[in-house]
């Protein structure tokens, strides 16, 4: 029951905590007391150590750990044409002190005409023997169910979002392209709108603002489908569906009852990497409406990034089997239920308890497929 081709039986998310040599050099080269070049080579070393490490414990999908990134959704969008970052107050997640964050501001035509990225990915698949995986923003995150969309788009060049959407959608396209051309065949899109939707108190606050959810829903659709049209057959993409995560808060929750339908049977993505780490996430019923036919592949995360605690590797397996009763055992993955630093400020718990996590989750794979 191994699996050749992305996701595999032990899986990631992507994002790792950043060792205190990147904290330092990215505060420094802030301060303009460091250049682009000196940050890049202490980027390229840690980068380096990070995928030796995850070679060593077992891993099959080798990620960058986001080194060089700031937030895993701004550092993407804000190099889109037509896409500007901006200081503003960050939206309110459980637990967590108010604070400034870049978010979006769209401001012209969108268009995709490179990135830096492209670079980035270029240096992990040089520098692994395993399956090399980038990890990219989804493009519902530009204007997300978390934020009013008419406070990022500028409406003398979009009236409205679905016009939005008619440009970033073929934007998309050509960055998919992009990366597939560099030699991406697996691609990973992380979502967090489509969690958001299925919490009762976000559908009501974009009813109260004049968005009706299930409209929403529609536009995605298209959206993501035009960004994969032009991928290659054998290029892997996934989604991770999540529910927030800075400095191990969160932000929504909520069952995927309200959009399984839609993101297993209308959606072309792969696999879908799943939050299963707690209450927050509901229940596995809705694993049923994944195709019967076909090879969309679920990828259970539940192990949590959000504490350094170590889970109990009976307790995970007895979560895999109640799981597949809903889902094929040959149709299911497990991983960690997010990234450990989906901002460079990282989740609440040390490098070695990361490490052990993601020893975890290899170890329990393969006790359970072998």
């Amino acid at each position: 029951m191994k699996r050749e081709t992305p996701p595999f039986r032990a899986d990631q998310v992507g994002s790792l905590l950043r060792p205190a040599e990147v904290h330092d050099a990215r505060v420094r080269h802030a301060e303009g007391k460091m250049g682009d070049d000196e940050l890049r080579a202490i980027e390229d070393r840690a980068i380096e150590r990070v995928i030796a490490k995850q070679e060593s414990i077992g891993l099959s999908s080798i990620t960058d750990g986001e080194m060089r990134r700031a937030a895993w959704t701004t550092d993407f969008l804000q190099e889109l044409d037509g896409v500007e970052s901006v200081l503003a107050d960050a939206v309110q997640f459980q637990g967590a002190q108010p604070h400034r964050t870049k978010v979006m501001k769209v401001t012209g035509k969108l268009g995709f005409s490179g990135h830096p990225m492209i670079r980035h990915f270029e240096f992990l698949k040089a520098h692994t023997r395993a399956t090399p995986k980038m990890t990219i923003p989804a493009p519902t995150m530009l204007a997300s169910a978390s934020r009013d969309w008419r406070a990022v788009i500028d409406r003398n060049v979009y009236p409205t979002l679905r016009d939005m959407f008619r440009d970033l959608g073929p934007a998309y396209r050509k960055a998919v392209r992009a990366f597939a051309d560099a030699g991406c065949r697996y691609l990973q899109l992380d979502d967090c709108s489509f969690a958001f939707v299925c919490d009762p108190a976000v559908r009501a606050k974009l009813k109260e603002r004049g968005d009706d959810p299930d409209a929403l829903l529609e536009d995605w659709v298209e959206l993501i489908n035009t960004a994969l049209s032009d991928k290659p057959a054998d290029m892997v993409v996934s989604t991770h569906i999540c529910r927030g995560n800075f400095r191990s808060t969160w932000m929504a929750q909520g069952g995927y009852e309200p959009v399984a339908d839609v993101l297993f049977n209308r959606i072309n993505f792969d696999a879908y990497f799943l939050e299963y780490d707690s209450d927050r996430a509901g229940g596995f019923e809705p694993l049923r409406f994944l195709p019967k036919t076909g090879n969309k592949v679920v990828v259970l995360g539940l192990v949590t990034t959000k504490t350094g605690a170590l889970e109990d590797k009976d307790l995970i397996k007895r979560r895999i089997d109640q799981a597949s009763r809903y889902v094929d055992l040959e149709r299911l993955c497990l991983s960690p239920q997010c990234g450990f630093a989906s901002t460079e400020e990282g989740n609440a718990l040390t490098e070695d308890e990361q490490w052990n996590k993601l020893s975890r989750v290899v170890e329990i794979a393969e006790e359970v497929w072998g």
